[in-house]
């Protein structure tokens, strides 16, 4: 598999699980690429995302014929599910997704159910061999002695869960929580257990952790403790289950008898998920093999009492009219036509082997998709001359010239005293003739070719260039805007990283057209002009 694609849905605040996406496919040396889908297109982790989809909301009857349409398009490999409230949907749906090619890392109908139903998990936990507080749904009923737990049979995040100390509160609290349980209240510590499984249900990774400091559900500080009952527990309940990828079971192993009391399942990553990967239970590089048809393997070494804290982080998802002290531009196609370097290019070409008419040929088979050197040279016989023919290509001194907007609007700046940067991919030696030729080795401030820094894996969407820049400018991310063309790279960074940007929708350019994206406004060049003069002014 050349390309995986990968498609989040309801992303919110789910950085930490696409970050360790990124570091996987870096690990694995795979091409991923990650698809977030989100209705209102402000969620925290879609800056997060190479691409961004917005999607009718999770109970509209759209939503599932709205994702097939997204997978259709995008070749989506895997739909990877990360809230509760769309499972079930997508669980009664798998089949529709595999038909065009789409996997969806969710468990059966079924085993969803279980989890939805806090009724069915207590049950289905006795049925495992496992203890759990068996719940009832009237309060006439409830005979477990205090204190009591009520919450939502269906609920999740601990939203309208409650500690009841006394018949009175359990009495007030049933007329305000909808569908609600009872369970008795069991004093202790409380874990997380993530758990992997294969596509066919066999567990990869288990993998328990303390809940040392929880807020709204979700783990703020956790420690990981193998411990080796509840590793044998979790087997028995996944010979059960079959989960399909990541579950997360929670527990509470009682203060006094030491007895492990099971109280839910949540059959997708769970918020601290991401903490086990950083323990050695690496389950995105797990996914990426599974994908790749390759075999995965067992973690070695788990960091066994490792502590991990998290901490929240923001990232700026709509610009206001702060003032700019820096502008970092892009090179090909957004200070000048990129197609004007190829067609350059091939009249290179063409002189060295003799004939003019051969760089109209080549733009043919460029504007057709295909590898114009190998079609050519294979039409007049000459195969053997390609690396002689990329080096012709490589070296020459191209024919181009600046957008005459874009100089201009860098020669303002400059007598503005505002600093301008240049980050660019590509082989260098090109990289540097065209910043040659075009005069921008003067004209900027700094210029950072990425492959300088050491290999292809520093061009965009990697930050370490951006972060360069910032050190040298001296200047807050936050006073710094960026200028790119293309989506599918130039702007992850950043923005993760708080700077501003101005997507310029060229229609000449090579790979602006036809990008959506709920994050990216276009604008025409002269649109970023008169934004450009307007922030630094």
């Amino acid at each position: 598999m050349s390309e995986i694609r990968l498609l989040f849905t309801g992303v919110g605040r789910r950085i930490e699980l696409l970050q360790a996406f990124r570091n996987a496919a870096l690990v694995l040396n795979k091409n991923v690429k990650i698809y977030g889908a989100d209705m209102a297109g402000t969620a925290p982790a879609l800056c997060y995302c190479d691409y961004t989809r917005k999607v009718v909301a999770m109970k509209d009857e759209r939503y599932i014929d709205n994702l097939l349409d997204i997978c259709r398009e995008d070749k989506i490999d895997l739909l990877i599910p990360t809230i509760d409230t769309d499972l079930l949907v997508l669980s009664g749906n798998k089949e529709k997704f595999e038909k065009i090619g789409t996997k969806v890392m969710i468990s059966d109908p079924d085993k969803v159910l279980i989890c939805r139903d806090k009724n069915n998990t207590s049950q289905f936990f006795v049925d495992c061999g496992l203890a759990a507080p068996m719940p009832v749904n009237d309060v006439s009923r409830y005979a477990g002695g205090f204190p009591a737990f009520i919450k939502p049979k269906d609920g999740s995040s601990s939203i309208n869960a409650f500690k009841v100390e006394d018949k009175e509160e359990l009495l007030m609290y049933s007329q305000q929580v909808e569908d609600y349980i009872i369970q008795p209240f069991i004093s202790g510590k409380e874990y997380t257990i993530d758990i992997f499984c294969d596509f066919e249900g066999n567990p990869v990774s288990i993998i328990p952790r303390e809940r040392m400091q929880v807020r709204a559900g979700e783990v703020l500080k956790t420690k990981i403790s193998m411990d080796e009952t509840m590793i044998k527990e979790a087997r028995a309940l996944c010979s059960k289950f079959k989960p399909c990828g990541p579950i997360t079971v929670q527990l509470i192993q009682d203060e006094k008898t030491g007895v492990n009391y099971y109280i839910e399942i949540n059959p997708r990553y769970g918020g601290g998920a991401p903490l086990s990967m950083k323990a050695g239970a690496r389950s995105a590089q797990y996914i990426l093999q599974l994908l790749s048809k390759e075999e995965v393997k067992a973690p070695e070494n788990i960091e066994d009492g490792a502590i991990y804290s998290r901490f929240d982080q923001s990232v700026c998802i709509e610009e206001g009219n702060g003032r700019i002290r820096a502008v970092i531009f892009d090179l090909d196609d957004t200070l000048y036509p990129e197609k004007a370097y190829v067609r350059s290019g091939y009249r290179a070409v063409a002189e060295y082997l003799g004939n003019p008419s051969y760089a109209d040929k080549l733009w043919q088979y460029f504007e057709e998709g295909k590898p114009a050197f190998d079609c050519l040279l294979d039409d007049i016989g000459r195969k053997d001359e390609l690396q002689k023919v990329i080096e012709v290509y490589r070296k020459n001194d191209p024919d181009i010239s600046m957008y005459p907007e874009m100089e201009r609007v860098i020669d303002t700046l400059k007598e503005r005293n505002v600093k301008i940067g240049i980050i660019t991919d590509g082989r260098v030696e090109g990289q540097k003739n065209k910043l040659k030729v075009l005069g921008l080795d003067k004209k900027a401030d700094e210029i950072i070719i990425t492959d300088e820094l050491g290999g292809i894996q520093f061009r965009k969407p990697c930050d370490i260039a951006f972060r360069i820049l910032q050190t040298r400018f001296r200047l807050p991310f936050e006073e710094i805007v960026y200028v790119g063309d293309n989506p599918t790279k130039d702007f992850t960074a950043p923005m993760q990283l708080g700077m501003k940007s101005l997507f310029f929708d060229n229609p000449e350019g090579l790979y602006s057209k036809g990008v959506t994206s709920v994050l990216f406004k276009p604008n025409t060049m002269e649109e970023v002009v008169e934004k450009l003069l307007s922030i630094t002014d």
